[in-house]
Formats: structure tokens, C-alpha cells, sequence
């Protein structure tokens, strides 16, 4: 194998190749004992539940949701309600009665849970990046499904307060999907 350059000396296969071994060109690896090893930081208790139950992925910056431990399954014609502690009454209260209109929607038929879960969570980080503040997510109420119980309507409905830029939900009216929908308030992101 005379003759035959290591990997690292090979032709470069295109401009940005050629252009990256132009610039690094005399870069040299750090000797072992000039290296600086970072400190572990320490992990606490509720770090570790937090990483646990919603972690951003590193890949995407899109939030993932946590599986659910010990799920209450919800009701196809139950209402569902949720708001963080200091959204303003008259604000929940306009929520609940449809009063602020949707700029966006969300349909989650015919979705699996893990389909829904992905969709979901892309779905709020395109809109914060939208800067939207009201949608609608029709997740269903359950009625094609085994036993005519609402997956979806029971995922969404322990997903949505795992997420920090959900300040609230309301099931919809029902000229908008009623129970198998939900009205959303999301954090509004600042505008540059």
C-alpha cells in the first residue's frame, strides 16, 4: 500500500471540502496535558424530573413531550379547561367563549399518538416563530377509535400544560368543533 495517502490527504471531493482543508491547514491536535476538561456540573433532583418529563431536542429546538405516567383518560363530551397561574380571569373567560378568534389550526385526525405528538409540538413552534397567539387543535372526540375511547383527546389533553408556551386552553364552542377541539393561548414571542 505504498504510495496510497491517508483519508485526511485525499483530494478534497468538492469547494467547501478544499475550502475547510485551506483553513485548517497547520491545525495541529492539543497535546493530552494541555487539554481542559470542563467540570460535571451537578445534577439536582428536579433537573433531572424536568429533563425527564419535556426536553428540547437538540436536533430540531422543537419541544418534546414526556409519555404519560398514570394517564386519567378524559371523556369524549368532557370540556376540558387549563390555565397557568396569573392568566387574567377575563382573559380565561374570553378563551372559553371563542371570543378570540384563531389565526391557525391544528387537525389531529387520523393521527397516531406518536404522529400527533410530533405534529403538536411542531405545530406550536411554527407558531411562535409565526408570532400567533390563538389557534384551535381539533384532536376528536373518539368515536373511530377501539372502544370509542379519545387517545388523542387525552394525550393533547396531558401534553398541552407540559409545554411552557401554552398559557391556556379551553375547549371550543360548538360551531367550532366543541368538545373534540380546544381553543389555545400561546405565549407571544417578541417581535425584532
Amino acid at each position: 500500500m505504498a504510495g496510497k495517502k491517508p483519508d485526511h490527504e485525499a483530494a478534497p471531493k468538492n469547494e467547501d471540502e478544499a475550502a475547510f482543508r485551506q483553513a485548517m491547514a497547520g491545525v495541529r491536535p492539543l497535546k493530552q496535558e494541555a487539554r481542559i476538561t470542563p467540570a460535571k456540573k451537578k445534577t439536582t433532583a428536579v433537573t433531572r424530573r424536568n429533563k425527564e418529563q419535556a426536553t428540547l431536542s437538540q436536533d430540531q429546538n422543537v419541544f418534546t413531550f414526556s409519555d404519560p405516567v398514570d394517564l386519567r383518560e378524559v371523556q369524549s363530551e368532557e370540556n376540558l379547561f387549563f390555565a397557568r397561574a396569573g392568566i387574567q380571569q377575563k382573559v380565561a373567560k374570553r378563551l372559553r367563549r371563542g371570543e378570540y378568534p384563531p389565526e391557525d389550526e391544528l387537525d389531529l385526525h387520523g393521527y397516531t399518538v406518536n404522529e400527533a405528538r410530533t405534529a403538536l409540538a411542531d405545530f406550536i413552534d411554527n407558531c411562535k416563530k409565526q408570532y400567533i397567539r390563538y389557534v384551535r387543535i381539533i384532536h376528536g372526540k373518539g368515536f373511530r377509535s377501539e372502544d370509542k375511547i379519545p387517545v388523542i383527546k387525552t394525550h393533547v389533553a396531558y401534553w398541552l400544560p407540559q409545554h411552557p408556551d401554552v398559557l391556556a386552553f379551553a375547549s371550543c364552542l360548538a360551531k367550532d368543533g366543541g368538545s373534540g377541539a380546544l381553543y389555545v393561548l400561546l405565549r407571544s414571542a417578541k417581535r425584532k
